[in-house]
């Protein structure tokens, strides 16, 4: 079994304000620094081989103690960034809100595009096919991958088997873990998500083995 650890980056000032999307020098509150650090605990159990990141700010600072703590490089991966929101990026949240556009985004995401920019599908394409490739190279092994919200529930839809209008039924809370396992010849195993509390429970033995 590969293990890949999704990582939803810690608040940022924006976080729930705005549309923050690749806006770039957006980084780490204080609270969002201190779940950083928290994952170091968090995660003391697992055998993370590798780390990769979305190129923003926020993520790589959210990945940052715990690659220390591992003397690990983090890998920065575009795939792995936020959505392309396009004309929306930046915009506060109760704005969009009272848009046409937002309602679609609400009820058939599927058939979305933000002007500008990505559709979910491509969005949904892009991060399976990183988590893919990653997984590839680190067959056997535990991954940590620190993503965006958005990003984050495509791939957990998909992995869970469902479609993609439905994406949003997942909660991915700042700085939560989501463990989906790997393995040759069998379905993707949803072993957590959204969790924010410590997931010593995922390696009992303390090798990453899994029952």
């Amino acid at each position: 079994m590969t293990l890949l650890l999704f990582i939803r980056h810690g608040l940022t000032e924006m976080t729930g304000v705005r549309l923050s999307g690749w806006t770039p020098g957006l980084h780490l509150s204080q609270t969002g620094r201190e779940q950083a650090a928290g994952l170091v605990e968090r995660l003391a159990e697992a055998p993370i081989a590798a780390i990769y990141s979305s190129p923003l700010e926020r993520c790589r600072e959210t990945v940052a103690p715990l690659a220390r703590e591992r003397g690990l490089r983090v890998s920065r991966d575009k795939n792995l960034g936020e959505v392309g929101y396009g004309d929306w990026t930046n915009r506060p949240l109760k704005q969009l809100a009272r848009t046409k556009l937002w309602r679609g985004v609400q009820s058939q995401p599927s058939s979305v595009r933000f002007p500008g920019g990505e559709s979910f599908q491509e969005v949904q394409h892009r991060i399976l096919s990183a988590a893919r490739r990653i997984a590839d190279a680190h067959s056997g092994q535990t991954v940590v991958l620190c993503s965006h919200g958005d990003p984050i529930r495509l791939a957990l839809s998909q992995f869970a088997g469902a479609h993609l209008d439905h994406f949003q039924r997942f909660i991915v809370s700042p700085a939560s873990v989501s463990a989906v396992a790997l393995g040759e010849g069998g379905p993707p195993r949803m072993l957590a998500v959204n969790a924010t509390e410590d997931l010593g429970h995922l390696f009992p033995r303390g090798d990453g083995s899994m029952s």
